[in-house]
């Protein structure tokens, strides 16, 4: 059986390494970090990964300074909010929860973020950065998976990688962090032709589209490493009970992998791992600590 990469356990562990960090630069600097999210509207989806973010800041001392707006706030005032947070020294990491209601332009708001507290590292200067091979705060799933296999001793360096999804937030991103390790990463789409022949050569597969059970095991090569992003809820016809799911058929595709990710418990801990990790490395610049 496959080697299973547990996000959520390595996730535990990073963050309770952290307290004692914490709690030391708190006896330095006179405050904790702080992370403030924005959320808008009511996602149930958005509000569960908003309620672990601030649960996870609370377990390890971050200070949570969000706030939760009416689904009809309009852009003025978000931008507003996001201004008046740049200025505020008491927050190291800004974060707007995604999606955003349609009438909101999610990427003019972003880029509103000061870039120094961009905690989920989407600002168009940390993304630069990051095509430039410079030190700065990274995308948070993107940096997640590169953590976890790293853990892992997943070797990367010559190996052939394929990425299904070619979004800002985690194709894009991922794939320039595949090439900084020295793989040769291909993303594919939904208008990539043979997509299972070009995954079958690949030796890490990663799996970003957000369609259930898009990869079966004849898209997977024996001995691959398959990291899978998506999470998707879908219903049980029989019991009408839902569950999370991810873009790869787990139990099919098990068996050929070498090393695999659940869904849940594998990439969505490690993501908001790396959230904290972003806020953390603000407070540290900012308090010039290390």
């Amino acid at each position: 059986m496959a080697q299973l990469l547990d996000g959520k356990a390595l996730a535990q562990q990073i963050q309770s390494s952290r307290i004692a960090d914490i709690q030391a630069w708190h006896s330095q600097t006179g405050r904790t970090p702080g992370l403030a999210v924005l959320m808008v509207g009511d996602n149930p989806a958005s509000a569960a990964y908003v309620r672990n973010k601030e649960k996870a800041c609370d377990r390890m001392g971050i200070a949570t300074l969000g706030k939760h707006f009416p689904a009809d706030t309009i852009q003025a005032d978000l931008a507003q909010e996001i201004l008046s947070l740049n200025a505020n020294p008491l927050v190291d990491g800004i974060l707007i929860q995604l999606p955003l209601p349609p009438h909101l332009n999610a990427t003019e708001l972003l880029a509103l973020i000061d870039p120094d507290k961009d905690a989920d590292g989407l600002h168009p200067i940390n993304l630069g950065k990051l095509v430039r091979g410079e030190p700065g705060l990274r995308s948070c799933t993107p940096a997640g998976i590169m953590r976890l296999m790293e853990t892992h001793n997943i070797a990367l360096s010559g190996q052939r990688a394929v990425v299904l999804g070619r979004s800002i937030l985690v194709g894009k991103p991922i794939g320039l962090m595949l090439l900084a390790a020295n793989a040769t990463p291909t993303l594919a789409h939904s208008k990539t032709k043979n997509l299972t022949e070009l995954t079958r050569s690949a030796d890490i597969l990663i799996a970003a589209v957000g369609v259930p059970n898009l990869i079966n095991e004849d898209m997977v090569k024996p001995g691959a490493t398959v990291i899978d992003v998506g999470i998707n809820r879908v219903t049980q016809p029989d019991t009408g009970k839902s569950r999370l799911v991810g873009d790869l058929d787990f139990a099919a595709a098990e068996p050929t992998a070498c090393a695999i990710t659940p869904v849940p418990g594998g990439i969505g801990p490690m993501t908001v791992t790396m959230l904290l990790e972003n806020t953390l490395s603000s407070y540290c610049h900012r308090q010039n600590l290390r």
